[in-house]
C-alpha cells in the first residue's frame, strides 16, 4: 500500500481521495479494506457502528483479526431484542473485543418525545431519529470515518454501494460491500461462528423488536424490516445534507 501522510491527505479533496481509494481496493478483500483504513487512512480516527444483529459477526471477526481493542458503538435503542444484547455479550466475548461502547438516546429528549415508548407506532421516522440518528452524531465525535456493514445483495439504495463513500461530513467504508449470502454463510461456518439466534426463527435481518418481523420475501433480506411501510432504512445512512459522493 503506497505511503501517504496524514497531513496530506487532510488536505486531499474528498472527491480525489474517494476516487484514489475506489480506485484502489474496491476489488480489495475485507481485511486488506480494513487495513488500510485502521493503519494508513483513519489512524485512530475511525469507528466501526455495529447492530449486532444477523450478519454482524463477519465484520466483528474481521476487526478482531486486525485489532481486538479497535472503537465499536451500539447504538443502544432501548428496543432491541433480549436475544440481541445476549448475542452481543457472547459474540464480543467469542472475539475478546473490548471497546464495545454502549450509546443511548438521550433519556430527557425520550421523556419529551416518547414517554410511553410508543412512538414508533405513530411516526417510525421520528422514533429513529430519537434512539439511533441523533445518538450517532456524538458518538463519531473525533473520528474522520466510520465502518458499515452493508453489502449490495440487501438490494434497494444498497444495490450501488461502493467500498468507500462520503457523506454528512465524514467518510464511509463498507469493507463488505461486495459479499454475498454465500460469502457471509462461508465465513461464518468456517469460523465456528455463533449465529444470532433469531435467524433461525426467520430474521436475516434484525432490528428493533416493533419494527423487525421474519422476512416476507425469503429473496429479499430486508423484508422484514419496517414490514408494510413506506419506510427501508433507519436514516443512519441518509445524507442530510447532498448526494452521497462515491467516485
Amino acid at each position: 500500500m503506497p505511503y501517504v501522510d496524514y497531513q496530506t491527505k487532510l488536505l486531499e479533496p474528498v472527491a480525489e481521495r474517494l476516487e484514489r481509494l475506489n480506485g484502489e481496493l474496491r476489488d480489495a478483500s475485507a481485511t486488506t479494506i480494513l487495513r488500510a483504513s485502521f493503519v494508513r487512512e483513519w489512524e485512530n480516527k475511525i469507528t466501526y457502528v455495529s447492530s449486532f444483529g444477523a450478519e454482524s459477526a463477519v465484520m466483528l471477526a474481521l476487526i478482531a483479526d486486525v485489532d481486538p481493542d479497535f472503537p465499536i458503538v451500539f447504538l443502544e435503542t432501548g428496543m432491541h431484542f433480549p436475544q440481541t444484547l445476549d448475542y452481543k455479550q457472547e459474540i464480543s466475548e467469542r472475539l475478546g473485543l473490548t471497546n464495545v461502547r454502549d450509546v443511548p438516546p438521550s433519556e430527557t429528549e425520550r421523556k419529551v418525545l416518547d414517554p410511553k415508548n410508543t412512538l414508533w407506532k405513530s411516526d417510525p421516522d421520528a422514533c429513529c431519529a430519537l434512539r439511533k440518528v441523533r445518538p450517532l452524531e456524538p458518538a463519531l465525535s473525533g473520528y474522520d470515518a466510520w465502518i458499515t456493514g452493508r453489502k449490495r445483495f440487501h438490494g434497494g439504495a444498497r444495490l450501488s454501494l461502493p467500498v468507500f463513500e462520503h457523506a454528512n461530513g465524514r467518510f464511509k467504508v463498507n469493507p463488505l460491500a461486495s459479499w454475498s449470502q454465500d460469502d457471509i454463510d462461508g465465513f461464518l461456518k468456517r469460523r465456528n461462528l455463533p449465529k444470532h439466534p433469531l435467524v433461525a426463527q426467520g430474521y436475516p435481518s434484525i432490528g428493533c423488536w416493533p419494527c423487525t418481523k421474519p422476512a416476507a420475501d425469503p429473496s429479499d433480506p430486508r423484508s422484514g424490516r419496517w414490514a408494510g411501510m413506506d419506510k427501508t432504512e433507519c436514516g443512519l445512512h441518509v445524507d442530510k445534507n447532498e448526494r452521497p459522493r462515491v467516485f
